[in-house]
């Protein structure tokens, strides 16, 4: 077994004996960290004599002898001869330097372990001299980490940083499943701080933080919101001049109707970095998650995105009126009669088909489908509440939930 230990190699002298392929393999970290590297070897494969040629490491093209351990800390002993390696071995036993020899892990005094770098933290991973092993290893924790499986932060800050600006991420989460959410995502909310979070964001990932993680709730409902988007904004700027990371867990994509410009654009003025990871839109995964694209070959070339919480007269006079063209409307429960008579008074026919998705990827996912002639009776009738995504479409004829004929407005429509 190894005892395992970190090494601070910048402005120390590295030696490298050998010039092949796996010597060329050691030395870029080694470089990145620092190290000054001199490599012995009468031959060099053409990524060491690159760096030579640049000056990133000194080549001495010569055999090897034992005045080049002078000065050495460390030596890496790849020269792929077993005398060469068993001669460096030895000398560097009697130099009292840290010695890596090639082909020989039971003999080598250190080992270099498979390492994984993410962000700011490296992990080291050493199998007892099985190196496949080892790589193995090394990735499946690369990928937890990158993933947010496994967290990545920091629980306490450096004497270096108190004072120290954080920074805010605006996180896209998608349409509340938790699966939907980028990795990239996934990764800041595991490095979080603080958590200013959505109620349509991915909920069920907000159970796994750990317990010191401050989760802030700041959830809108129609009508209500218990906490203004000024006081949002204030939140996010407070909390990241404490020096802490703030991911913003927001349902759907920032940019799409989420105010996400607005808190990145306070952010800024104020001195805080901050960072936008678009998310899933529920505009288009929503009514995926019913079967509707919202765009398909010989069927829909084109779509439009349009908050319906308020009046939409206007937006819909900018819209084409073919049934070719999807519409999409997000927030539109509440204003959905208004919204109906102003599609139909302005160019769309009453016998387009329109769905309304409720819940769109949760367990309680709902599909009602409708003319724009029938839609707000169907949904008075079946209580359709928010948060919900209204298509307006040919393309809602795709989707497994269309009947084939439509039932009077007094029976409700069992889609599911």
């Amino acid at each position: 077994m190894t005892y395992p230990l970190g090494l601070q190699l910048r402005g120390r002298k590295v030696l490298v004996v050998g010039g092949g392929p796996v010597a060329a393999r050691r030395i870029p970290a080694l470089l990145d960290d620092g190290a000054l590297v001199t490599v012995v070897a009468p031959y060099a494969c053409e990524d060491i004599s690159e760096r030579a040629a640049a000056g990133s490491l000194q080549w001495l093209q010569r055999e090897y002898v034992p005045a080049d351990l002078d000065g050495a800390w460390l030596v890496l002993s790849h020269s792929g001869t077993p005398a060469v390696e068993d001669r460096v071995a030895a000398d560097a036993d009697a130099a009292r330097v840290w010695c890596v020899k090639g082909g020989d892990h039971q003999a080598s005094r250190a080992w270099v372990p498979a390492v994984a770098k993410v962000d700011d933290v490296s992990v080291a991973v050493n199998t007892n001299g099985d190196p496949k092993r080892a790589a193995a290893l090394r990735d499946g924790v690369a990928a937890a980490l990158d993933s947010g499986e496994l967290p990545l932060r920091r629980h306490r800050r450096s004497p270096s940083s108190e004072g120290a600006v954080g920074s805010v991420a605006l996180v896209g989460g998608g349409p509340a499943d938790a699966g939907l959410i980028t990795t990239r995502g996934r990764r800041l909310l595991a490095m979080a701080d603080v958590v200013v979070a959505d109620r349509l964001g991915p909920r069920a990932l907000i159970p796994g933080l750990g317990a010191d993680v401050e989760v802030i709730e700041v959830g809108k409902l129609p009508g209500n919101h218990p906490v203004p988007q000024d006081e949002i904004n204030r939140i996010l700027v407070e909390q990241a001049l404490l020096g802490n990371r703030v991911v913003r867990l927001k349902g759907g994509d920032p940019y799409v109707l989420g105010r996400g410009g607005e808190e990145e654009a306070y952010c800024r003025d104020h001195g805080v970095p901050v960072e936008v990871v678009p998310g899933v839109t529920s505009a288009i995964s929503v009514p995926a998650a019913a079967g509707i694209p919202v765009t398909h070959r010989g069927v829909a070339k084109g779509f439009s995105v349009i908050t319906g919480h308020e009046d939409i007269t206007q937006q819909a006079g900018l819209i084409p009126v073919g049934s070719d063209h999807t519409l999409v409307l997000l927030m539109g429960v509440s204003l959905l009669p208004k919204s109906v008579a102003s599609l139909i008074s302005g160019g769309r026919q009453p016998s387009t088909p329109v769905a309304i998705i409720e819940n769109g990827w949760m367990d309680s996912q709902r599909v009602t489908t409708g003319t724009l002639e029938t839609i707000a009776g169907l949904a008075a009738v079946r209580g359709v509440k928010s948060p919900a995504v209204i298509v307006v479409g040919d393309v809602v004829t795709l989707s497994p939930h269309w009947p084939t004929s439509h039932l009077p407005l007094s029976v409700e429509i069992n889609t599911e």
